[in-house]
């Protein structure tokens, strides 16, 4: 069997267990914050505040950063009025898969994709990177895998908010993706959750899960799953998860690409800002029609984002503070 390597216990670390995060707020962010001291924990988009919630419950237990970035996401996964999970948009014929992957501070990864009827994906993964010789599993020996751990199947029906656009979407059948609609007039685009933390034992992990672009060809998979594109963790560097259109972030290997541009020395604010310019030089003009976006964390504690267009979101939560920050961007 798979097993992870445990954690390094820290025997110095004060308890966090009575800081409370200050309500969130939201404002640009224009230079490097000073460094918190762990835990922290990042995650994308406006649903990322419930989600931070979540880890931090963990994280302020003196839990691990691997349990952190799965119990967040759950809480999305979870929700039926989003765009992650079992109730997102389906695929062009009407059914919903879902993609996740989840690595820890030892290499650790496991992922799926293409998942039918399971509500946890990133559960799922974490059980294919603990408990079997492999990184990924897909479409029906995902589920088979699932259900043999106990997963359950969920009926095969769309959420309310789901049936409604992909009426609409029928209408016309065309795909043209939005930037960054967020379950706003049941039009959805954006359908991603990516978190990465970083616990009291300064040990780093991160997740990443989605339902995948709306109204995709059958069989789609973006970069969610994809070790070293969505999702990237080295613990002697740092770590870093992406969101927006998954095939511009497969090109460029983004989250790896990422983490290798701190290990250069780059901050993680600067590293994303690097691997965004090179997705925008080599899209031109098409860059303006899409949103790719990449949240950072460093070994030394400094955190980051940055977007290809604005209006991308990031919530952050340290033992000090809890808050949404308007990421900067390319086009402004």
């Amino acid at each position: 069997m798979y097993n992870r390597r445990k954690f390094i216990k820290a025997s110095t670390y004060s308890s966090l267990a009575s800081l409370i995060p200050l309500p969130a707020s939201s404002f640009l962010v224009d230079k490097v914050k000073a460094k918190p001291k762990p835990p922290i924990v990042l995650s994308t988009w406006d649903v990322g505040v419930a989600a931070n919630k979540a880890a931090w419950a963990t994280l302020n237990s003196n839990g691990s950063a691997l349990d952190a970035v799965e119990k967040g996401v759950m809480v999305i996964e979870a929700s039926q009025n989003c765009c992650v999970g079992l109730g997102g948009n389906p695929d062009r014929e009407g059914i919903v898969t879902l993609d996740a992957c989840i690595m820890d501070s030892q290499f650790n990864c496991g992922g799926v994709a293409a998942l039918e009827r399971i509500k946890h994906p990133i559960a799922v993964a974490r059980r294919v990177m603990e408990k079997t010789p492999h990184v990924l599993l897909v479409g029906k020996g995902a589920q088979q895998f699932a259900l043999s751990e106990g997963f359950t199947l969920e009926p095969q029906q769309l959420s309310e908010d789901a049936k409604k656009a992909y009426q609409k979407w029928l209408k016309k059948s065309e795909y043209h993706p939005k930037v960054n609609i967020e379950n706003r007039g049941n039009e959805y685009n954006h359908d991603t959750i990516g978190m990465i933390a970083m616990d009291q034992y300064q040990n780093l992990s991160g997740s990443c899960t989605t339902s995948g672009l709306g109204f995709k060809m059958r069989g789609r998979v973006g970069d969610s799953p994809i070790i070293g594109a969505g999702l990237y963790v080295d613990n002697e560097v740092g770590a870093c998860t992406a969101t927006g259109q998954g095939e511009d972030v497969i090109r460029v290997a983004g989250s790896s690409a990422v983490v290798e541009a701190m290990r250069a020395g780059l901050s993680p604010e600067a590293a994303c800002k690097k691997i965004i310019e090179r997705i925008a030089s080599i899209k031109k003009e098409k860059a303006k029609e899409i949103q790719v976006a990449f949240i950072a964390i460093s070994k030394d504690g400094q955190y980051g984002a940055y977007a290809l267009q604005k209006g991308f979101s990031f919530a952050v939560t340290t033992p000090t503070f809890n808050e949404l920050i308007a990421a900067k961007s390319h086009f402004s």
